[in-house]
Parts: C-alpha cells; structure tokens; sequence
C-alpha cells in the first residue's frame, strides 16, 4: 500500500479528508455593554469588541452575511453588587441585547452565559461569604438570571460557573416558569485554565481576591470529567462542553466516547490571543494554524466549537469553496 497515492493533488485530499469544519458548527462569542454607539476594542483580543446593543445587530448582521449562525452573548455589568441583582434583571444587559437579537434576527441561534462574575463587585462566580463562594446560595441566582434569559428570548442557556448541582436548578426553574424547551449548555467540564486571562480583560469579571481553583476543575485531573459530566447530563444538561479546547483535547475525546448527547469545545481566549499575537510577528500563518486548531478539537470528538475567530473562518472557508 502506498499511502501517498491519496494525497497526490488538493482534489485527492479534499475528497479523501476524514474531518471538516462547517459553519454550522461554529459559535462566535459576542461581548455586551450597556449605552449606545459603543464598540470598545480589547487590547488583549485583537478584532474582538465589546458592543453596545446598537452596534451588536450590526456585527450580528455582518456576521450571518458571512454565513454565521449562531453566538454566545456575555454581559459586561456597569452595575455590579455583592448578589449580583443585575445578573437576573430584565432591564438587565444580557436580557436587553438578546429581545433585540431577536426581534431583529428571529432565526438567528442565541446562546447565553449564565454566570455572575460580570455582575459581581468581587469578580467571583457567585455569592461569597466568608471569603468563600456559597454553592446553594449561588444556584439559586444563577436560575433566576436564567429563567429571565430565556424570558428575553434566549434559545439556549450556558451556565459557566462550576457550582454543584446547577444545572437541575436552572432546570427546575425554566420547567416552572413554562421554558420547558429552553436548552441548557453546560459547561460541564471547566477547568481552572491560565488561558483565561485575555477574556477577564474583555468581560471585566477578574476575581479581586484569591482564585477559582475551588470551583474550577484542576486541570491534572481526567477521571473528575467524567464524573461531572455524567452528574451535568442526569440533571438535564442537552449539550456539555469542555473548557478550554485545545489544551484537553483527551478530555474531548474521552467524553465522545462515554457519552450520547452533544460535545461542544470552547476554543477560548488565551488560545485565540497567542494565535493573534504570533501572526502579527509573522512567525505563524495565522489562517492555517487556526484551521489546523479547529480541525483537532473537531477530529476529538466536538460537534459544536465555540472560536473567537468563528467570523474569520467563516471568510476562510468562503474563500476555498
């Protein structure tokens, strides 16, 4: 057997290629602010912005021009507290942008983060006492801002914080207040990442004391995975996800291999900005490297990938077809 035969030309290894990447797998992150005519760049995530609502149906509106489908829209609080009340608002950031998303893109997919480390003035994901982050008190708010997502219109909630037992108290919650077709997204598998630090830049939400390692998962551990992910499925989760992507692609893997329902990989913003800042030295070609990345979390076992670069890739496909 001679192998080469079926990489001879780019038409051979087209038609012979195992994994391909395909808009509709892809989910583009948007930033959310409050006012108007806003789109504030982020030094740390170079063509990544926070937009005011106004300017946020404009991105929206380039985007599924390109062929975009859906994105994961996270709030960026001007108002923040110890109970972060803003979280669960309907006058609240998220809840405002989404009736908007909506109302102008009926079809177009809207995912939301339920997390309360933008609404907070201690930038923990959720309701601290005693320099500690209470799980049962945090779960409660947590199905609040969901319920009032899902009320603006939300198709999908994506709870991000790691507490215990969140996802069958979103759950309960959306059932009781009629939501029973609202999807959750849990991020099942979150790991206590240092590839986190250009997104606390862009959302705001850097904790102003210790860390998130008792919330987060450490990232030696592999079996504690599972464990979570089967725990976030008994209690309701439609779709599970693995964070970060890139640096757990075994974790990926194992989870398509145990599990029947949906995998999504957050391919997050260390990774998109280490991407960024190599190819603006010209020491990486940027569209392959990204193409190269997206095609590893997919061949892991993703269904779904949430990139920071989902609207360049979008062009990039565009442009081979």
């Amino acid at each position: 057997m001679r192998f080469r035969r079926l990489r001879k030309n780019e038409t051979m290894r087209r038609l012979f290629r195992e994994t391909r990447i395909s808009s509709e797998e892809l989910i583009q992150p948007f930033f959310v602010v409050d006012g108007s005519s806003k789109k504030e760049a982020i030094a740390s995530m170079p063509g990544i912005y926070r937009h005011s609502t106004d300017n946020l149906l404009r991105s929206i509106e380039q985007y599924q021009k390109l062929g975009g489908h859906a994105g994961l829209f996270f709030g960026v609080g001007s108002k923040k507290d110890a109970n972060a009340t803003s979280a669960y608002s309907p006058a609240g950031i998220v809840q405002k942008a989404v009736k908007a998303v909506k109302k102008n893109f009926p079809g177009f997919l809207v995912i939301t983060d339920v997390c309360l480390c933008g609404y907070t003035n201690h930038g923990h994901c959720g309701i601290v006492r005693d320099n500690y982050v209470d799980n049962d008190e945090t779960i409660k708010i947590l199905g609040k801002a969901a319920v009032s997502h899902a009320a603006a219109g939300a198709d999908i909630v994506a709870p991000s914080d790691m507490m215990d037992l969140r996802v069958k108290q979103i759950r309960e919650d959306l059932d009781a207040n009629g939501f029973q077709d609202t999807a959750i997204m849990s991020y099942a598998v979150k790991y206590a990442s240092s590839f986190y630090g250009p997104f606390r830049d862009a959302a705001e939400s850097t904790p102003h004391f210790g860390d998130r390692k008792s919330y987060q998962m450490d990232p030696a551990n592999s079996r504690e995975a599972l464990k979570e992910a089967k725990q976030d499925i008994k209690e309701g989760a439609d779709v599970i996800m693995v964070k970060p992507a890139l640096a757990y692609l075994d974790i990926i893997a194992s989870l398509k291999s145990q599990f029947n329902v949906p995998i999504a990989a957050y391919s997050v913003s260390g990774e998109y900005s280490m991407i960024k800042a190599a190819a603006a030295k010209n020491w990486i070609n940027e569209r392959d490297v990204v193409l190269e990345s997206l095609t590893a979390i997919k061949r892991a076992g993703a269904g779904v990938i949430i990139s920071y670069h989902a609207a360049d890739i979008l062009k990039w496909l565009s442009k081979d077809q």
